[in-house]
């Protein structure tokens, strides 16, 4: 089961509706979800809430480092408490997905993301599990470092938002360990609504 969640970001109000906060955004839906409130605690760098699932302790973490030193907050945190790294679930915007995608997956690499780097250097190890939001590509490199930091037009954060909403629907199975049944829930987008059929006759 996942024992830590985390949410990348950047702390402070300049950085707050920006794209690179979006993994903040889905930790505060599930702490709404969970009805616990994240507090300051310094011995782990972040906002921190705890909680019980099925008699294990559940932890939800923003780390308040900045992104490029969030592996300090997780790495620090999953020591004390002897967490695995494939107990942790890091959520993260991502670049290679449109708004309103999310895609959840367990290991690989960083892809450049800051965030991910200093965590792979601070646990040790690739293994833990990520969920990636789409916040998509300003298609050039150069531009990158300044479309992370930008607030998302109302649509594009309207779509970001709504994929919070859908992969929340997983919460219970990300939290009792059914990484399958979770992954397919995330991965499968809702269906249109059918159209009722039209009355006989017409």
């Amino acid at each position: 089961m996942i024992k830590l969640f985390v949410g990348l970001g950047n702390p402070g109000p300049e950085y707050e509706g920006t794209r690179h906060n979006a993994g903040f955004w889905w930790i505060d839906a599930l702490a709404s979800h969970l009805r616990v409130q994240l507090v300051p605690d310094r011995n782990y760098f972040g906002l921190v809430a705890r909680t019980t699932v099925q008699g294990e302790s559940i932890w939800l973490l923003e780390p308040q480092t900045f992104m490029n030193l969030s592996g300090k907050s997780v790495g620090t945190l999953a020591r004390f408490f002897k967490i695995k790294p494939e107990e942790v679930l890091v959520v993260h915007d991502e670049l290679d997905l449109p708004p309103g995608q999310v895609k959840l997956k367990k290991g690989g690499g960083h892809g450049g993301h800051n965030g991910l780097r200093d965590i792979h250097a601070q646990l040790g190890s690739p293994d833990y599990w990520r969920l990636r939001i789409g916040i998509g590509h300003p298609g050039n490199k150069e531009e990158v470092p300044h479309w992370v930091l930008r607030k998302p037009a109302p649509d594009q954060r309207t779509l970001i938002e709504d994929s919070i909403i859908h992969s929340m629907q997983a919460a219970p199975e990300l939290l009792s360990g059914d990484m399958e049944k979770a992954t397919l829930k995330i991965h499968t987008t809702k269906p249109a609504r059918p159209k009722p059929p039209r009355p006989a006759g017409t």
